[in-house]
């Protein structure tokens, strides 16, 4: 009878530990544009930051139209697709697509939340620097 508790107890550890490898989906929603001092930046002078922080961090950013980008980030066999809308004032980040990082529509790996995390901060470095 112990085998057999201490056998149930591991698969439930194990079956845990395997869902902990997900996590909400991290979005950036409004992030302000801040600036040392009073001065404004131009829409071209932010998604020059916008993508040159994304590039220091592997990130492959393209401009869609004016305020709109696409960032793409290839890390072995993951793949990770955002969309970036940003303006003077402020930028957001939203997931858009990705490929084997177990997205279930809620959730994804837990990677991927960092990845967004780091970029925004970088971001916000990059913002900082004009």
């Amino acid at each position: 009878m112990n085998r057999k508790f201490i056998l149930i107890l591991l698969v439930l550890t194990v079956a845990l530990g395997m869902g902990c490898r997900t996590a909400l989906v991290y979005n950036v929603d409004k992030s302000p544009v801040s600036l040392y001092g009073d001065a404004k930046p131009t829409q071209q002078q932010v998604e020059k930051a916008i993508i040159t922080a994304g590039a220091r961090l592997g990130w492959k950013i393209k401009p869609v139209s004016p305020g709109v980008l696409v960032g793409t980030l290839a890390i072995r066999d993951h793949l990770a697709v955002i969309d970036i809308t940003c303006n003077v004032d402020d930028y957001s980040i939203t997931y858009k697509d990705s490929s084997n990082l177990k997205y279930d529509g809620t959730n994804i790996h837990k990677n991927y939340s960092g990845w967004v995390q780091r970029l925004d901060r970088a971001i916000n470095a990059e913002l900082s620097t004009l």
